[in-house]
């Protein structure tokens, strides 16, 4: 491994301080949140896998609120390979 940028170690001895934790606890938990990250699939992607195994898709973005989706953000929310009638699915979905 290379030399690491002294900017990055200043920047990194800051935020210790500031969180009163070791340099390398920060560091330990800045590696950790980015492997987090790299390892989790986006929303694109699983849409994708999704909608490449799945004849008809319906797909509701998550919210941190809990509350459901107007209309209007729904309109454009979902794609489907070929048309279908939305009521049909969804009684359906709600019979099982």
């Amino acid at each position: 491994m290379d030399k690491i940028d002294p900017n990055l170690l200043k920047t990194l001895s800051k935020i210790a301080k500031k969180e009163n934790k070791t340099e390398t606890r920060v560091l330990e938990d800045m590696i950790k949140k980015g492997i987090e990250t790299s390892q989790k699939e986006t929303l694109e992607e699983k849409i994708k896998k999704f909608s490449d195994t799945s004849e008809k898709i319906i797909i509701q973005k998550p919210r941190k609120s809990g509350k459901s989706l107007s209309t209007k953000e729904i309109i454009g929310l979902f794609e489907a390979k070929e048309s279908f009638d939305s009521v049909k699915e969804i009684k359906k979905m709600e019979r099982g």
